[in-house]
């Protein structure tokens, strides 16, 4: 999937005629001073940090500003930030409106309908994972036929909104709707949407493209997405590989096997940080290269999970082993392993010889790897 940043989905957006706050981006202190400065961004304004993670608002990274000046030190305080593991390299600067109510809308593309599906709330302005389910109304849209008038009406109703407000509702659905369609999206997101007397105005702007149609929308092929340093490698390798905010590496075999590993490790209290799965390799170089990968990412412990079926248990050891030589002793971390399948015996006795922890059991093995994690961390681990 393709990510686009706030500002890269406004100018979507704007082509489709969705109302929007007179904007600008910048990318240095002076220049957002100077968009204040020359009438580009009325005062008062926003300054917003363009980056793809959410919670900007508690995070510090949306301030207010009054005066260039104020707009200035705004911007400086926002591009020095990292902000969830992203480096903040643009601010985006609007006009700050009257609000009167903030909403939320979205067009979404429902696998299990398999299906568009319109979402709305009259409680916008927070992350709709925090939305009392009964409070959020969601449309199944014909994705043929589009919007009809009566689910138009019935967005109307569960917003709250009525005469020249609903009729501004109307026209905006179309526009997102055309974005929906004609981009190939897979989300269109505005949250908050902004009543402002009687007009609604887009004050955010979530959109996330099908990369399966990237072919048909070649302006998006350079669009920054949310990987990081390490997948991006990872991606141009070809290897498997996500980050995520826990600190226990996880490399696995198939997607199922994967994520079970993943929620077995959450059940016992632990925190998967990066993952790996392997699929279907087992060529010993590839297993060194994505291990040595991970070890980039500082895990405080490693859970191996492997099930050999196509996969050869032998030749994943074989892979493992050669990776640890290549870490440096001051720079390793506790290692589990638990090899079950094709050439199992042989797996677990190149392991043991490596001095790495083997277990059959699924549960005993994955408390050793949280153990092994907490241990880690208060300085008391063993090494792989």
């Amino acid at each position: 999937m393709v990510k686009l940043a706030e500002w890269q989905g406004k100018e979507v957006f704007r082509k489709y005629g969705v109302p929007l706050p007179i904007g600008k981006t910048a990318t240095g202190p002076e220049e957002a001073a100077a968009a204040t400065r020359d009438g580009s961004v009325p005062l008062p304004c926003v300054v917003k940090a363009q980056v793809l993670a959410g919670g900007r608002g508690k995070g510090g990274a949306v301030r207010f500003a009054n005066t260039p000046e104020e707009a200035r030190a705004a911007a400086a305080a926002i591009l020095a930030m990292e902000f969830k593991g992203e480096r903040v390299r643009t601010v985006l600067l609007e006009q700050k409106l009257p609000i009167d109510q903030e909403l939320y809308l979205s067009i979404a593309l429902d696998r299990s309908r398999r299906v568009p599906v319109l979402i709305v709330s009259a409680q916008g302005g927070v992350e709709i994972e925090n939305v009392a389910d009964e409070a959020i109304v969601r449309i199944p849209i014909h994705p043929f036929a589009g919007l009809a008038a009566y689910e138009k009406r019935q967005a109307a109703r569960a917003l709250g909104v009525s005469g020249a407000t609903a009729k501004s509702l109307d026209a905006l659905l179309e526009s997102l709707w055309r974005v929906f369609v004609a981009e190939d999206a897979e989300l269109v997101e505005v949250n908050p949407l902004a009543r402002v007397g009687e007009r609604l105005v887009a004050l955010d702007a979530k959109v996330i493209i099908e990369d399966d149609a990237a072919f048909r929308h070649p302006q998006y092929a350079e669009v920054r997405d949310d990987r990081t340093p390490l997948e991006e490698i990872a991606r141009e390798k070809e290897i498997a590989f996500v980050q995520l905010d826990g600190d226990i590496g996880v490399i696995a075999n198939g997607a199922g096997l994967t994520m079970a590993t993943l929620d077995v490790l959450q059940q016992f209290g632990g925190r998967p940080g990066v993952f790996l799965d392997l699929g279907g390799t087992d060529d010993p170089k590839k297993v060194t290269e994505a291990f040595l990968l991970m070890a980039q990412a500082k895990p405080s412990a490693v859970f191996l999970n492997i099930f050999g079926g196509v996969t050869r248990c032998d030749t994943v050891a074989t892979g493992l082993v050669e990776a640890i030589k290549q870490v440096p002793p001051a720079e390793r971390f506790p290692l589990v392993a638990r090899i079950r399948g094709n050439n199992e015996a042989e797996g677990v006795a190149i392991l043991r010889q490596a001095g790495i922890t083997s277990l059959k059991d699924l549960k005993e093995s994955v408390v050793a790897a949280v153990a092994a994690s907490q241990s880690s961390k208060t300085g008391h681990g063993g090494t792989a």
